[in-house]
């Protein structure tokens, strides 16, 4: 399915764009369990542990929906979304790690940066290829 010249692109027509994006959002949804699990795990009252394990990952959805995701409320420069990404994320390969799943918790953040990297990458426009007609943006 082609799309128009500065429109946006067909999912078809990246499947590895598209297949990033799946990967991300499976792992925004996996480091919030794992912000809950770990929330669960610490907290020693039957309380704090609700209030933990019931916060981080609240908090964590509060963060993402103002600054770092697709339709964020605000919209920051990259560097903001970044360090937002890596906070949630990143925190949630820390909590795996911390309730005692060594392994997966750097696994996790390995491919946490990993994903990141390429999704910032495809987000970025194609260069134009050698020989064609560069176009003037529109007024």
């Amino acid at each position: 399915m082609p799309t128009r010249p500065g429109g946006p692109v067909a999912v078809d027509a990246r499947p590895w764009y598209a297949a990033n994006e799946l990967l991300a959002f499976l792992l925004e949804l996996a480091a919030l369990s794992c912000l809950g699990w770990w929330g669960f795990t610490v907290g020693g009252t039957p309380a704090t542990a609700a209030l933990l394990g019931l916060g981080l990952p609240l908090a964590a959805v509060v963060l993402w929906a103002l600054f770092a995701a697709p339709r964020a409320r605000l919209r920051p420069r990259l560097p903001v979304v970044l360090v937002v990404k890596a906070v949630v994320l990143g925190g949630g390969a820390a909590a795996l790690y911390g309730v005692g799943h060594h392994l997966a918790g750097a696994a996790g953040a390995v491919v946490v940066i990993a994903n990141t990297t390429l999704a910032e990458s495809f987000r970025r426009p194609p260069a134009a290829a050698p020989g064609s007609p560069r176009r003037r943006p529109a007024a």
